[in-house]
């Protein structure tokens, strides 16, 4: 239900956002998994990130949901400072 913004350190591997922290529900380490475009990642600092055409083939931090794929080059174009809300469909 929070809202974040695009992250000046966003860039053609992933869409970083700022805003409030989301604590993980278990502090262990994941496997390595396959990403797909879109996946929406939560590294350790909190701040999802939305993956972008060139992102990576793998990931080991949780991935709570994918942006989908209509919705994909807005994200990529979105300038830093925009506002981002995560949102079920």
């Amino acid at each position: 239900s929070a809202t974040f913004r695009v992250s000046p350190h966003s860039n053609r591997i992933g869409l970083r956002t700022e805003g409030p922290a989301l604590e993980r529900a278990s502090t262990g380490e994941l496997p390595s998994e396959g990403m797909v475009l879109g996946a929406v990642q939560v590294p350790p600092d909190g701040r999802p990130v939305i993956f972008l055409h060139d992102h990576p083939t793998t990931g080991g931090y949780p991935v709570v949901g994918v942006v989908a794929e209509p919705a994909l080059a807005s994200a990529a174009q979105a300038a830093v400072g925009t506002p981002v809300r995560f949102t079920l469909d």
